[in-house]
């Protein structure tokens, strides 16, 4: 049957209708206010606290939180509002991300985006692929064959027509490499982004929804908290110094990443070094006992007949496995300052995260700290010198992260920052080779000999000396490390002698450790030299570790 123009504007005014009528017959199904939004982000390492605030209208008498991600832990939902709203029960439904309206990946319009370029990219590349073709078809073809006519060459014009065709095929085919090359790119970003979207919000991936019952009088904000597994932050440095100066710029930084599948924009964000996930109740002592062994028959007999305590090892495995995870995460386990049990960071400006692998770089804090600068070398291990700024312990909570280095305003390397690990503290920063240093090793002088009334002991020297020579044209402290025998058994003796004397040959509390340190003034040399004589029986075998 043919529906009249009539007719079927009447039908589609009553399709339009149709939903209208019904909110106005069920008020409560009616939407409740705005889509809601993401407000505060309280970020830790590995987990994250949102908020999102929605606006119930007056009359509401429920609001539903859609496109949640699936991660979210539902015992950790909080939901509040403003004054007079009152708040019932909470439902937490998890629903296919295909079959829930609006619930997009938020990587869908980067991908549109990006297909939409690819295309224009295609088009591009399709029609200088038919501009070459047709250049190929005119000069295939002989000009007496050709038929006379604006652009075809001709017999009276052959070098111009010749000179035309060289530059308009050269452009052509300049142009086409280009076009492929661009392309072939677009198709690698585009194929990257689809990859990253099915990978964090695939059709088989899950949202979740949570629905509030209320009563609302008046115009309200509505407000819920839920903690996410997955989010994370992690500390890193920068650390410029300047070597005239002798300060070093620390500068604070924050790497902020996230994939849960909704994007962070504008948000209010603080770092925090806590870890709500982490677990609560501290370890107990597992029982010691003492027993006597049974007699070997039977204790053959019970191995056999009893290999009961395999699930008790494997669950002492588990025990340490999770004890050394702990301990893999305990970096941000540091002093507090700012609370009494964790440190917050939060920006001063909102911030925006996208929901990916894009990650977001914050700076914190700068702080200048005075250094004591050294000139560090290790002959025995490398015959070159490295120079090492010395800083006090900074104020505030500083958790352990890699540093980028930088030497009066060049890059220089990458290091650890650890102000809470004292020994690593102490080493201070290093901030590459002094080329102007310059390091010489001589060969090891080593013999034995026979010691004793008859002979039956061995005599063992060793004797290793070094020379360092300054090119600076200002003093420098230099500190010339070495390694110096250590006897673990009474029957080994060991004498060591100097040339200087170090100023420590326990370095750092480290026994055997020696450390020369000394000023040296401009184009001035120095030599250190360590003399080891090592005594024992000769029928010994003894065990040397280096």
């Amino acid at each position: 049957m043919t529906l009249l123009p009539t007719r079927i504007a009447a039908l589609a005014a009553a399709l339009l209708a149709a939903p209208w009528l019904h909110a106005q017959a069920n008020p409560s199904a009616a939407p409740a206010g705005a889509p809601s939004r993401i407000s505060q982000v309280t970020l830790y390492p590995g987990s994250a606290t949102v908020e999102r605030v929605a606006r119930v209208a007056a009359g509401s008498h429920s609001y539903t939180f859609d496109c949640l991600p699936q991660g979210l832990d539902a015992a950790s939902l909080q939901v509040g509002g403003d004054a007079g709203l009152r708040i019932g029960e909470t439902r937490v439904q998890l629903i296919d991300r295909d079959i829930a309206a609006g619930c997009a990946s938020p990587l869908d319009e980067r991908v549109r985006q990006a297909q939409d370029t690819l295309a224009e990219a295609r088009a591009q590349t399709d029609a200088l692929e038919l501009a070459k073709s047709y250049l190929n078809t005119v000069a295939g073809t002989p000009p007496s064959t050709q038929t006379t006519g604006p652009g075809t060459p001709g017999a009276g014009n052959i070098s111009v027509t010749t000179e035309a065709l060289r530059r308009s095929a050269q452009d052509t085919l300049v142009r086409l490499h280009q076009a492929r090359r661009r392309q072939e790119q677009l198709e690698r970003d585009l194929k990257a982004l689809e990859a990253e979207r099915q990978r964090i919000a695939a059709p088989q991936a899950k949202v979740a929804s949570v629905t509030v019952t209320l009563a609302a009088p008046r115009d309200a904000a509505l407000r819920l908290t839920y903690q996410l597994r997955g989010p994370s932050w992690s500390p890193s440095y920068r650390a410029a110094l300047d070597s005239r100066g002798a300060t070093v710029q620390l500068e604070r930084l924050a790497l902020v990443a996230q994939n849960t599948g909704e994007d962070w924009s504008d948000v209010q964000l603080t770092l925090s070094t806590g870890q709500p996930l982490r677990h609560t109740t501290p370890y107990l002592p597992r029982p010691w006992t003492l027993d006597l062994r049974p007699p070997a028959p039977e204790r053959a007999k019970l191995m056999m007949a009893a290999p009961a305590p395999a699930p008790m090892a494997a669950a002492r495995a588990d025990v340490g496995t999770a004890g050394a995870a702990d301990e893999a995460e305990a970096s941000f386990e540091v002093a507090q300052a700012d609370g009494a049990y964790a440190s917050t960071f939060t920006p001063a400006q909102r911030i925006t995260v996208p929901s990916g692998r894009e990650r977001v770089t914050l700076t914190l804090q700068a702080q200048p700290l005075p250094a004591q600068l050294l000139v560090r070398t290790t002959p025995a291990q490398e015959a070159a010198a490295y120079l090492v700024a010395q800083l006090p312990v900074p104020e505030g909570v500083w958790p352990a992260g890699p540093v980028a280095l930088y030497r009066d305003g060049a890059y220089v390397g990458q290091g650890r920052f650890d102000p809470a690990n004292e020994a690593q503290w102490q080493n201070g920063l290093a901030f590459g080779r002094d080329e102007r240093v310059q390091v010489r090793a001589e060969p090891v002088r080593e013999h034995s000999a026979s010691a004793g009334l008859t002979g039956g002991r061995t005599e063992r020297t060793i004797e290793r000396s070094y020379e360092v020579q300054s090119r600076h044209d200002r003093p420098i402290a230099l500190q010339v490390l070495d390694a110096a025998p250590v006897s673990l058994n009474e029957q080994i003796g060991v004498e060591s002698t100097y040339q200087p004397q170090p100023a420590s040959t326990a370095w750092q509390k480290q026994p055997g450790a020696i450390a020369w340190q000394q000023d040296l003034a401009p184009g001035a040399s120095a030599r250190f030299t360590a003399r080891h004589v090592l005594r024992h029986d000769k029928e010994l075998q003894v065990r040397e570790r280096r």
